[in-house]
C-alpha cells in the first residue's frame, strides 16, 4: 500500500487558508500562499474551462466569486483568469498556477468537480499535471463517473472518495466506490461515527480525512474517528486540535 503518511501529517486547510471570504478569498493564490507559508495542506476545486484547462474554483456558475453571470465551462481559461475574485485583486488561478505558486512546499489534494455533459477530460488533464509535479498531491471527488477514470487517467496519483451521509443507500455507494482503487477518503465530519469510514480505516487501513471542519465539535469528532481535518475559519496552530 501506498505510504500516505503526508496527507495525515498536518491539517489541511479548505479552499487554501483564507478569512472566510472578507479580505482573503477562497480558492485563490493568496490563500494558496497564506497555507503554504504555514505548512498547512492545501485542498482546492477545479473544472475545466471551455478549452479544456483545470481552473481553480468550487462553483460551477461565476456569480457567487467574480459576480459575473454564467457557468466556468462557457469560458475559456484566458477569459476566466482575468476574473476578479471577491472584488479583491486575486483572479481565478489555473491548477497550474497554483502548483507553481506552492512549488512541492505543502501537500495539494485537488477536488475534481464534474459537470455532466462538460468534464470530459478533466481527470486526464488534472493527472498529467500531478505527474510532472515534483510535490505530494492526491486527486478526489464526489463524483462516482470521474473516480471510475482516476485509474485510467491518472495512474500513480493516490485518489479518494469525498462522502457524507450515514443512511443505509449512501453507505453503501460509498462501499461500492471501493472496487476502483480508492487510496483514502474525505468524509464529512459531522457524519462520523459510520460504518463506512470504520471499515475503511479498520480493515483497509486506509486514512480518513474531514470535511468542513470549522468548530471544536467536528475538531473531536475528527479526531476521535479519522485522522486528520480540512479546516476552515480559524488557525489549527492556535487552537486545541485533539
Amino acid at each position: 500500500m501506498t505510504d500516505l503518511s503526508w496527507l495525515t501529517a498536518r491539517p489541511v486547510a479548505h479552499r487554501g487558508f483564507h478569512d472566510m471570504n472578507k479580505t482573503r478569498w477562497e480558492n485563490t493564490l493568496s490563500a494558496f500562499a497564506a497555507a503554504a507559508e504555514r505548512g498547512y495542506a492545501i485542498e482546492c476545486d477545479v473544472h475545466l474551462s471551455s478549452d479544456r484547462v483545470p481552473v481553480i474554483i468550487h462553483d460551477d456558475d461565476l456569480k457567487r466569486l467574480t459576480g459575473q453571470d454564467g457557468f466556468v465551462w462557457q469560458r475559456t481559461a484566458a477569459e476566466l483568469t482575468t476574473l476578479r475574485v471577491g472584488g479583491t485583486s486575486d483572479h481565478l488561478p489555473t491548477l497550474q498556477q497554483a502548483l507553481d505558486l506552492v512549488g512541492g512546499r505543502v501537500p495539494m489534494v485537488v477536488e475534481l468537480k464534474g459537470t455532466p455533459g462538460h468534464d470530459e477530460g478533466l481527470v486526464a488533464s488534472v493527472g498529467e499535471m500531478l505527474k510532472r509535479y515534483e510535490g505530494k498531491a492526491a486527486i478526489m471527488s464526489f463524483d462516482h463517473w470521474l473516480i471510475r477514470d482516476f485509474s485510467k487517467h491518472a495512474p500513480g496519483i493516490p485518489g479518494g472518495l469525498t462522502a457524507y451521509g450515514k443512511d443505509v443507500k449512501l453507505i453503501e455507494a460509498h462501499f461500492a466506490m471501493l472496487a476502483h482503487d480508492l487510496a483514502f477518503t474525505s468524509y464529512a465530519a459531522g457524519d462520523l461515527p459510520n460504518r463506512f469510514v470504520s471499515f475503511v480505516r479498520e480493515k483497509l487501513k486506509m486514512p480518513v480525512i474531514t470535511w468542513t471542519v470549522l468548530d471544536q465539535p467536528a475538531v473531536e469528532l475528527t479526531f476521535r474517528y479519522a485522522d486528520q481535518m480540512t479546516f476552515e475559519g480559524f488557525d489549527p496552530d492556535h487552537v486545541k486540535v485533539a
